[in-house]
């Protein structure tokens, strides 16, 4: 291979062509975030939810070194059973491509791909973020200082509630990340609904969330990501006495066996998942589905008809 560009799956091609909504979706939640098999039909779950609601979804990940917008579904059952998949933050994306490696693709990754394809809407579950004693370890995930240079929306259920909440909102608006709730002036926990923090601004349809979008670009001041926070519906949640228990006791585990690292986020889900019996589980599958329909909405409401934007090849 001497050409590393990154590459399209025929339906993205077909959707820029003809200026159809395309919605960008992380490929780190079928390798890393998922059990095998639910993460396969889960993926195929995203997509629909992203079709259902009148956009085109584009699955990103690496295969055989190559960056793909757009995987075909046997690369995403390629992905969801392999052992040997990376775990791909921005920097990893050109070491990973001389290696020829299969790669999923992290919040932070997949944004900046996304962006360089000019897709502007962004599904995933929830962020990266400040990690828990970080004053000490200064864990931080790149997630954070991604979206500080990369202008897409991210729909999500906020920050992971095992990582440092306030602190990583702190960082979000030292970075000049933008953040806002969808319909809520509080910020979600991820499994739980309210996260135990309030924010200064909320949106409340995907028209509004398509004139921020319009409105960053049509300014030229501002670059970074918008944070579009929204939460599950209270009775959809975890119950949150049995979130604060199993976190306790998750936390308690980290220390005992000294977890750091990239380690931290898939053992305490794994934790949370054995813990609670399956039900951070099946929490886990809403969020993604209803951020997926959300940010399907936002991309048809921002779209214009248009072709593809520049930066974005489309074969003639």
């Amino acid at each position: 291979m001497t050409d590393f560009a990154i590459r399209y799956g025929e339906h993205v091609t077909r959707a820029r062509r003809d200026g159809r909504p395309v919605v960008a979706l992380e490929s780190t939640i079928i390798s890393h975030g998922l059990p095998h098999p639910d993460n396969i039909r889960v993926a195929r779950e995203i997509e629909q939810a992203v079709r259902d609601n009148g956009a085109v979804p584009a699955t990103i990940g690496m295969i055989d070194g190559e960056v793909i917008v757009g995987l075909e579904d046997a690369q995403v059952e390629r992905l969801a059973s392999a052992e040997a998949v990376a775990k791909l933050s921005v920097r990893d994306l050109a070491i990973a491509a001389a290696r020829r490696s299969d790669g999923a693709t992290t919040v932070a990754a997949t944004s900046a791909i996304a962006a360089a394809a000019g897709i502007g809407v962004f599904a995933t579950g929830g962020l990266g973020g400040v990690h828990r004693e970080a004053n000490v370890t200064y864990d931080e995930s790149a997630d954070l200082t991604a979206l500080a240079r990369t202008p897409i929306v991210v729909v999500c259920a906020g920050v992971k509630s095992i990582l440092d909440v306030g602190a990583t909102l702190e960082r979000l608006e030292t970075l000049g990340v933008s953040v806002a709730g969808y319909r809520t002036s509080r910020f979600p926990g991820f499994f739980i609904t309210d996260g135990g923090f309030d924010l200064d601004w909320q949106l409340d349809s995907p028209e509004q969330v398509a004139d921020f979008i319009k409105a960053r670009a049509d300014q030229g001041v501002a670059e970074a990501a918008l944070v579009l926070a929204n939460p599950l519906p209270a009775d959809e949640q975890l119950e949150p006495a049995l979130h604060d228990r199993t976190l306790a006791t998750g936390l308690n585990l980290l220390a005992e066996q000294n977890i750091t690292g990239k380690a931290v986020t898939p053992f305490l889900l794994g934790h949370f998942h054995s813990s609670t019996e399956g039900r951070s589980l099946a929490v886990n599958i809403r969020i993604i589905l209803r951020n997926a329909a959300l940010a399907a909405q936002i991309a048809v409401a921002a779209t214009d008809g248009s072709t593809a934007p520049v930066g974005f090849a489309v074969p003639a």
